[in-house]
């Protein structure tokens, strides 16, 4: 065979892998609404950028000898996105079922290898129906493999999954190991047993979206932290988190070109109820002190009592956490706590500063909270705001009461910067429950009992809930008018930008 024969021979091989699982399964594919693996990166990465990798590597099963399996189920390589390298892995549903066996894991063993080498971020588009069957043990071992590279590059670069179809029993756990999981609705499913498994064991009857559905992981679970609507819309997401972010634990993130102008938000000055019983949206909040159009919310369907997400303020990357008093007064509970300190630590990790809106009555009071752990779930914000190494600056709103307080990183778990508004109450607890512990028997021994608890609320408001103490003690830096937030914000960002780390990589293990 000469050397035209060579290349003719190459091309006609490498057309055929690229060709999936042929005409009639990239047409189910399609009826279906999905994608095949190829179609997903083209969108995924800039155009004109993919380079693929181990395109030609099979399966080398005895049991499945002679049988054609092109790229053994899974298309790997990198490419661009926003002008800078990502990694990506993309399972084909078209080449049987995207079942995983040794040499399809050893594809993406190899790409989550050479992410971490480069530098770089790592996407993985999970379409599968589970382990090859065929390879036993060979496929179990290749979930493993990639289990401990999940974990051991965990922090070090960006690692995030696109569940665009089945994921099921141990699959579940590569996502679940990454930084970020999104969904794509009425098409994805996450589970680690079946509704026919269910059912035989517990005989609990569940549909599939019921019970691995998007909302399921996204509202009820929290394994998930956003839903798309479709295929492109998911894709678009993963460009935008990595937008955020740095390349590596190694670097910072990128800062986006902004011009300087009025920073004074005068809506801020009005934006609190004078009632502290009365609710307001956190996002006007985070909306007047953010580059216009920069919030990112992560995780916007579960544990709404607390949201979080990227922002940018001057073209600077932030990772914002705020109680929301719309929900549940803005208390922090289990999920909250779970959901917040997750973020907090991806953001530790990849160099994200912090910026903590505070106004919080308290840990949520209950049986069932006391039961499924408050303490212990509570004690990983506490935590992972004291060992986090970027920029932190708080901004006190309103009510900041006890431990909840502390726990939304007040000045004494390391808060670099403490902003305090007007209106803000630092206290050991709120004034109507405070009078009932202090005051019980003066109020008991009081011929107008309604009159003398109401002096002593009112006394002990006017002493207790303000910021001045406080600032008197020096954990709150600095009073400031709620429309100069935002110019205050971007001056202490500056001022922090070199804050020095003491170690350069920490993972970001799922809480």
């Amino acid at each position: 065979m000469n050397t035209s024969e060579k290349l003719a021979a190459m091309l006609e091989k490498t057309a055929h892998i690229q060709q999936c699982g042929g005409p009639k399964a990239i047409e189910k594919q399609h009826s279906l609404g999905k994608q095949t693996a190829r179609e997903r990166i083209q969108k995924l990465l800039d155009e004109g950028t993919f380079v693929e990798l181990d395109t030609f590597v099979a399966h080398r099963c005895e049991s499945l000898q002679g049988k054609d399996i092109p790229g053994d189920g899974v298309v790997t390589g990198y490419g661009k996105i926003n002008g800078r390298t990502a990694f990506v892995f993309a399972q084909d549903f078209t080449v049987q079922g995207g079942a995983l066996g040794e040499m399809h894991a050893k594809k993406i063993c190899k790409v989550l290898d050479m992410a971490a080498q480069a530098g770089a971020p790592v996407i993985g588009l999970n379409d599968s129906g589970g382990a090859r069957i065929q390879e036993a043990v060979d496929a179990l071992a290749g979930y493993g493999q990639i289990f401990y590279r999940n974990s051991i590059y965990s922090g070090k670069v960006p690692q995030i999954s696109v569940i665009m179809g089945p994921c099921a029993g141990g699959a579940v756990y590569s996502p679940a190991l990454t930084d970020f999981i999104l969904m794509v609705e009425k098409e994805s499913q996450m589970f680690i047993t079946g509704p026919a498994v269910i059912k035989a064991t517990t005989g609990e009857e569940i549909t599939v979206d019921e019970l691995g559905g998007t909302y399921t992981h996204t509202a009820t679970s929290g394994v998930a932290h956003l839903a798309a609507a479709n295929e492109d819309e998911a894709l678009q997401a993963v460009r935008n988190i990595l937008s955020y972010l740095p390349s590596s634990a190694r670097e910072k993130p990128p800062v986006l070109p902004y011009e300087a102008g009025a920073e004074e938000r005068p809506e801020l000055d009005a934006l609190i109820p004078d009632s502290n019983r009365q609710p307001y949206d956190i996002h006007d909040v985070i909306e007047q002190i953010s580059d216009p159009g920069a919030f990112f919310e992560i995780q916007p369907a579960y544990a709404d009592n607390i949201v979080v997400g990227f922002s940018r303020v001057a073209g600077r990357s932030v990772g914002i956490i705020a109680n929301q008093p719309y929900s549940m007064g803005g208390c922090l509970d289990v999920n909250a706590s779970d959901k917040a300190s997750r973020f907090i630590q991806c953001c530790d990790a990849f160099n994200v500063p912090l910026l903590n809106l505070v106004d919080v009555p308290g840990f949520l009071p209950g049986v069932d909270q006391e039961f499924t752990g408050i303490i212990r779930h509570g004690a990983k914000l506490l935590y992972v705001y004291s060992v986090a190494q970027v920029p932190k600056v708080t901004i006190v709103l309103r009510k900041a009461y006890g431990g909840s307080y502390l726990a939304m990183c007040s000045k004494d778990l390391g808060a670099d910067v403490v902003l305090a508004w007007p209106t803000a109450e630092i206290a050991v607890m709120g004034a109507d429950g405070a009078v009932n512990v202090i005051y019980r028997k003066e109020i008991a021994a009081a011929e107008d009992k309604e009159a003398a608890r109401a002096e002593k609320v009112k006394e002990y408001s006017d002493r207790y809930e303000t910021p001045y103490i406080a600032a008197e003690r020096g954990f709150v830096d600095m009073l400031i008018r709620p429309a100069d937030t935002r110019r205050y914000l971007i001056e202490s960002l500056i001022m922090l930008e070199n804050k020095p780390r003491q170690d350069q990589v920490r993972g970001n293990m799922p809480l």
